[in-house]
């Protein structure tokens, strides 16, 4: 756990791991990662190309937390959530530092999402579903 917590920012730098990621990513490729919800349709397409691609997750770890990271950050901008650093008890049941607290109180696992997504990649891990079926969400977008 120690290991995986010093590679993975607190709630303080996720926003800026994502906005890292989104620079380097587009500045290579025009892909539409502009924090919408739509976006998310891309987030589940990069993840699809990596297993794919062969990656294992060792080899794909820091893409894997860029794309959480991004994920959360949607959540933040579109969902009115708000970055967190966890508890033990939810250190423990999420195995991440860090994750989302919605409006109505509830805490979710960005980061741990999308490595479901990547480990299994079933249809049912979509990204972009996870957020439409997202309980606690605002029900205004917030910028």
């Amino acid at each position: 756990m120690e290991k995986a917590d010093a590679q993975v920012p607190c709630a303080r730098g996720m926003r800026a791991a994502a906005a890292a990621f989104v620079a380097r990513v587009t500045a290579r490729n025009r892909l539409p990662l502009d924090y919408s919800v739509a976006s998310l349709r891309v987030v589940d397409f990069l993840i699809d190309g990596l297993r794919k691609g062969g990656a294992d997750r060792e080899r794909a770890q820091g893409t894997l937390l860029a794309l959480g990271a991004y994920v959360g950050e949607v959540l933040v901008r579109r969902a009115g959530a708000e970055w967190v650093d966890l508890d033990a008890g939810q250190r423990a049941c999420f195995g991440q530092p860090s994750g989302v607290r919605m409006p109505d109180g509830r805490v979710w696992n960005p980061l741990g999402k999308v490595v479901n997504r990547f480990e299994s990649g079933a249809p049912e891990e979509s990204l972009w579903t996870f957020y439409l079926t997202l309980h606690g969400r605002a029900r205004r977008v917030v910028a």
